[in-house]
């Protein structure tokens, strides 16, 4: 599973009330570019093509869940699932996660998946979120 990274501005964009992560849209969007930490907003991303099932800004992600337990807050979403339709979707090698609700599409983080990934017509891509999309403790 790719390693969670988180945009260097979500910390401060959070404690400013840009983001309600229980209740805002959480998006992923496809790159071959890599990000970086000082990144701030979905316009700082390259995204790959809009065609054939991947649309621009890429798909919602369900959020599940969103709570905290003694102190440490825990982000819970559904494994979302692109399928290439009428061609191919890429390649792509990472995946940012940004609130498509907040203002400027405040960046949260991103996963490398460590190598280009192209899929077929027909093909299937699961971003897979493992037991949290995020903790914040």
């Amino acid at each position: 599973m790719a390693v969670f990274n988180k945009f260097n501005s979500f910390v401060e964009a959070l404690a400013e009330k840009a983001h309600n992560l229980g209740s805002d849209v959480l998006k992923v969007a496809l790159t071959d570019s890599a990000p970086v930490a000082t990144n701030t907003v979905l316009a700082n991303i390259t995204q790959i093509t809009a065609e054939n099932g991947y649309s621009a800004g890429g798909p919602a992600v369900t959020v599940s869940s969103s709570s905290q337990t003694s102190g440490t807050y825990s982000l819970v979403g559904v494994d979302r699932v692109i399928t290439a339709s009428g061609g191919t979707i890429g390649p792509f090698r990472y995946v940012a996660l940004y609130n498509d609700t907040a203002a400027s599409d405040e960046l949260i983080g991103w996963y490398d998946y460590g190598s280009s990934i192209t899929l077929a017509d027909g093909e299937t891509f699961t971003v897979n979120f493992g037991a949290n999309i995020l903790t914040l403790a």
